[in-house]
């Protein structure tokens, strides 16, 4: 069974992937046929690599997000406010 995290980040594989292909012609790339076919032509290895990578890249955008959203809600080192 996949969790929805999963799902997500092999959708944003495939959405790289296809902008990556539809892309290359206009940055001097391969050709965009040549560049990476279709996501169902690109090998099986190919895949599971874009979606591992994209699922990490995930996980540190939420944990940097959450690293950002708990420093609101705590003082820096020497600026806390003591008093009852």
């Amino acid at each position: 069974m996949s969790s929805i995290q999963d799902v997500y980040a092999e959708e944003l594989a495939k959405l790289v992937h296809h902008y990556q292909g539809a892309l290359a012609g206009d940055f001097g790339c391969e050709e965009p046929e040549k560049a990476g076919d279709r996501w169902e032509e690109t090998s099986e290895n190919q895949r599971k690599l874009m979606i591992t990578a994209t699922r990490l890249a995930l996980m540190e955008l939420a944990s940097a997000g959450q690293r950002r959203s708990n420093a609101d809600y705590f003082a820096k080192p020497g600026e806390a406010d003591w008093g009852c």
